[in-house]
């Protein structure tokens, strides 16, 4: 009785802190390194006017409240989608969107303040 207890805590537990959440979250060195190497598209859910602040070169403005629309006519399902905002909260819950959306190739890599690369202005 104690080993199936065991298995079973083990089993929940594992379930609880596994990535479930259907998208990886990379360093913004990792996504550097994928952006110079790779074919990807780079999703920027800021605001219109924080997008035109300044943006990581080749990104595409998809505003967080227009994410849903906005995707299923600008993104494919299986393309490799890095995606970003200002802090790492709305690229989070962007990140959820599309993988709900059946996106399953997404990437977060958080806020643009604290990016060390380029930004175009």
């Amino acid at each position: 009785m104690k080993k199936l207890l065991a298995l079973s805590l083990s089993l929940f537990l594992a379930g609880c802190f596994s990535n479930s959440k259907g998208y990886k979250h990379i360093s913004q060195k990792e996504a550097y390194e994928i952006i110079q190497k790779e074919d990807v598209i780079i999703v920027d859910v800021r605001t219109p006017e924080e997008f035109k602040e300044g943006y990581i070169k080749d990104a595409i403005n998809l505003p967080l409240d227009q994410l849903s629309t906005l995707a299923l006519n600008k993104l494919d399902k299986n393309d490799k989608i890095l995606v970003y905002c200002r802090s790492g909260n709305r690229s989070r819950q962007a990140a959820n969107i599309l993988v709900d959306l059946g996106y399953t190739n997404v990437y977060d890599f958080g806020g643009i303040t604290s990016w060390q690369y380029d930004i175009v202005k």
